[in-house]
């Protein structure tokens, strides 16, 4: 289940352990304005509401629920700690990991993912990914998601989702730097063989778009939703009077594609002999107009649009989606299948 700043989205997923996992159900409803923020519950029982109206919408067979955590207060950072248990690693982190973190390690909920054995100087290492999440954040979709009568039954990170429905391990070959777009997010993660290897939460998403329009020229938030998206970057059929919102999508954007730039420069310097080879680009953003054009120019990598569930059995109504409404649903299903991992 995803929540975000305007619905909730869920998918119930048959087969996943099998080579071809089957959406065999899929739901979405709205949320009232203000119930949560960034993906983030702030009115437990009006999300609590919307959770059971979506249960019965979607016609959902379990009530177990996997949660996904993003935006500014999650954290993942590189780690490496000696060589020991995964138990044993989780136990030790809150003694070795504040200086990583931006908060007191006591108002987190800390977790690791190993990667690779290496050879340290001072012994056999673990090196993976801390990470973090702020407990109030996940108390109160926790809390949401237990009021509606459902059973939280695992919390996990919206780029290791985003990872499994972009680059499955069975089939991901290469290392590729996965950029999701959302609306008030951007997931970063660079993989190598469908293994995230880098995680890193870009607060800037196309959201912050609209808003700039809407603010800018005093306009409505759907005038500015549908100027976005008619203008986006430019094209041939650009006409003189959409200039003022070209001249704001390009320094939004030029904002957000030179955060990833960054992350994807800083990653390319960390790991000289590992360079990642292109970027799947993915998320409501990455449908604005020019952008996979001007991402790829920036990065200097070749910039492919993911198509996350294009070979994914599906129910036939949903195979008539718009590809937009299908991509909706990408973080969802990564979830559910994180929840067999």
């Amino acid at each position: 289940m995803d929540i975000g700043s305007a619905s909730i989205r869920a998918v119930e997923v048959n087969g996943f352990d099998g080579p071809r996992p089957q959406i065999v159900r899929y739901a979405e409803v709205a949320l009232p304005m203000n119930s949560t923020r960034r993906g983030e519950v702030v009115e437990t029982s009006t999300v609590g509401t919307a959770l059971r109206r979506l249960w019965s919408t979607g016609g959902f067979k379990t009530k177990d629920v996997v949660l996904g955590m993003g935006g500014s207060r999650v954290f993942a950072r590189d780690l490496s700690v000696p060589r020991a248990s995964i138990v044993q690693i989780r136990e030790s982190l809150p003694f070795i990991v504040q200086e990583l973190l931006p908060v007191p390690v006591a108002d987190a909920l800390l977790d690791f993912y190993p990667i690779a054995e290496e050879d340290g100087d001072s012994g056999p290492q673990v090196s993976g990914l801390l990470v973090a999440a702020l407990k109030d954040a996940v108390n109160a979709n926790v809390a949401a998601v237990a009021g509606a009568g459902l059973r939280p039954v695992q919390v996990d990170l919206i780029p290791f989702a985003m990872t499994r429905a972009l680059a499955p391990l069975r089939t991901a070959r290469g290392r590729d730097v996965l950029v999701s777009i959302g609306a008030n997010s951007t997931n970063v993660v660079v993989s190598d063989n469908g293994v995230p290897q880098f995680v890193r939460i870009l607060t800037n998403g196309s959201d912050d778009v609209t808003r700039a329009i809407a603010t800018r020229l005093q306009w409505s938030p759907d005038q500015a939703e549908a100027a976005k998206r008619a203008v986006g970057m430019g094209g041939a059929m650009m006409r003189a009077e959409d200039r003022p919102v070209l001249e704001i999508i390009y320094e939004v954007v030029g904002e957000l594609l030179a955060g990833i730039r960054s992350t994807i420069s800083y990653y390319a310097t960390a790991h000289p002999a590992e360079p990642p080879q292109r970027i799947l680009l993915s998320g409501g953003g990455a449908q604005m107009i020019g952008l996979p054009n001007a991402l790829q120019e920036l990065a200097g990598l070749p910039v492919q649009l993911a198509e996350p569930l294009a070979a994914v059995p599906m129910p036939k109504r949903y195979k008539q989606a718009s590809r937009a409404d299908q991509d909706a649903y990408t973080t969802a299903f990564g979830l559910a299948l994180g929840s067999h991992a």
